[in-house]
Order: structure tokens, then C-alpha cells, then sequence
């Protein structure tokens, strides 16, 4: 076969495939997507029916391409406008599935358009303390079982934050992660499941006051509920003295979701 019937066979199967590849990608059946002012945000994800209301297009993007805040790289406008999104999942599909509809969703109501690189940015490492770890490794029952079967509780409220539970370095990492401008990478040369209990109190230059944490713990001391002390120490100090690790700053490479094309208005419903 010449190298012009090879070409043509190749954008002929191409073409065959393309149409399924479509079919197959999962899509919302139906959605609602509206531009709204700033306020509260209430998000429900499935069964069923994805409802996310008075969201920044950045959470959007945060779900939908499982990314945190400082990985998109965009117009600041996606901080700033806000949307209420109401759609319908297909029946039988998970909430496995709920991120690529919402990335099909952006593609066709935002016309977005990105790509992923790796780009310089600082990090924090994970490392030990000179005078080593103050944890223990997870009970052996846990360790037979298996990361997974772990449970982690999360604290959240206007004075406290902080979770309780089995984790790898790894996991503690990425919590922390999820409270700080910037990854953190672990460094500790620890690769067993251990213990874990941090609490910490809210930085508010790290942590944003949660309305619903506040009026959760505002109603359990009105029904007379026994509530802890808040802690008095901030993140970074708390994981020093509780833990017996340290937060240093690193330089390192990020993988950012970079913003080739979006619209600020979408299209019709």
C-alpha cells in the first residue's frame, strides 16, 4: 500500500471512531446553567441530579478536573462570576462520572479549551523533626486491611479545624494540601499507615470562615453540647508540636491546568 492509501485509511478509521468516542464520553441528559450574583454556595453532587448554586466557575473547574485553586492558570473573572448549574445525570451512571460531565458541560456551554503542563512554583515539603516523628503506626488489624478500609474524620468549624485518623504520608500531604496555597510534597521517608490527630486554629489568611461550620457549632452550644477547647495554635505550629514534622518551602514542579479559551457568558439552555 502507497503512503497516500495508507493516509486515507488512516483518517478513514479516524472518522469511524470519532463518532463513538463521542457517544461513549458520559454527558449530563439535561442542564440548567445561569449566571448569578455572589452569596452562599450550596452544592449537591448526585444521586441522580447535580446541583451546584452560586459557585465561581474556579470551584467548577476544581471539580471537574479535580484541581485545586492555585493549579488553573486563567482570567481572574473565574474567581469572580457566579453560577447556578442544576442537571440531570443519565440513569445508571455513578458520581465517578460526575467531573467528565461537567468537563463536557464547560466545553459546551463555556466553549473552554485547556491543556496541562508542569510549570515552576513554590511548595512545601513534608519532613520530620530532629527529634523524629510523635505518632504511631496504625493498629496491625488496620494495616491487614488496608489503606482503603481507613476512616478519617474532618474537623470544620469558625475556631477549629483538623482531622482524626489512619494515613499514609502520603494522604497527610494531600490534606494538608487542601489548607495551604500550595502542595505539599512528603519528604519524610516514612512509608508505613499511622495514626493521625491535628488540630489546628483557623489561619485566616490560609483558612476561609465557613458560614455553615459557624452555625453548626453556634446551635450545638445553644443545645448545650459539651464542645471541645478550641485550639490556640495555627497549622503550621500545631503540626510541629502534635506531630513532630515540619512544613519547609521548596521550590518544585506543579502540573496547572492552563486556560486556552473560556467564555465568560454561556451559551443557551
Amino acid at each position: 500500500m502507497n503512503a497516500s492509501l495508507r493516509l486515507a485509511a488512516a483518517v478513514s478509521a479516524i472518522c469511524a471512531i470519532a463518532p463513538l468516542c463521542a457517544e461513549e464520553q458520559p454527558k449530563f441528559e439535561v442542564a440548567s446553567v445561569k449566571r448569578t450574583g455572589q452569596g452562599m454556595i450550596k452544592n449537591v453532587l448526585g444521586p441522580g441530579t447535580v446541583t451546584l448554586k452560586g459557585d465561581p466557575l474556579q470551584i467548577v473547574l476544581m471539580e471537574a478536573f479535580q484541581v485545586k485553586a492555585y493549579q488553573i492558570v486563567g482570567p481572574a473573572w473565574l474567581e469572580e462570576e457566579c453560577f447556578d448549574i442544576i442537571a440531570k445525570m443519565p440513569e445508571g451512571s455513578s458520581n465517578e462520572q460526575i467531573p467528565a460531565m461537567l468537563r463536557a458541560l464547560l466545553a459546551e456551554r463555556f466553549q473552554l479549551a485547556t491543556h496541562r503542563e508542569e510549570r515552576p512554583r513554590p511548595v512545601y515539603a513534608l519532613v520530620v523533626e530532629k527529634n523524629g516523628p510523635k505518632f504511631k503506626e496504625a493498629s496491625l488489624n488496620f494495616r491487614r486491611m488496608g489503606p482503603r478500609s481507613g476512616v478519617v474524620a474532618f474537623r470544620a468549624a469558625a475556631d477549629t479545624r483538623g482531622f482524626k485518623g489512619d494515613m499514609t504520608m502520603a494522604s497527610l500531604a494531600r490534606f494538608l494540601a487542601n489548607h495551604l496555597d500550595r502542595p505539599v510534597q512528603d519528604l519524610t521517608g516514612l512509608s508505613g499507615t499511622y495514626t493521625i490527630d491535628l488540630s489546628w486554629a483557623p489561619d485566616p489568611t490560609i483558612d476561609r470562615p465557613s458560614r455553615f461550620a459557624e452555625a453548626t457549632r453556634a446551635a450545638m452550644g445553644d443545645a448545650g453540647v459539651d464542645l471541645p477547647a478550641a485550639p490556640t495554635s495555627t497549622l503550621f505550629t500545631a503540626i510541629r508540636d502534635a506531630l513532630g514534622l515540619k512544613l519547609e518551602p521548596h521550590n518544585g514542579k506543579v502540573e496547572m491546568l492552563v486556560i486556552d479559551h473560556v467564555e465568560r457568558v454561556p451559551v443557551g439552555n
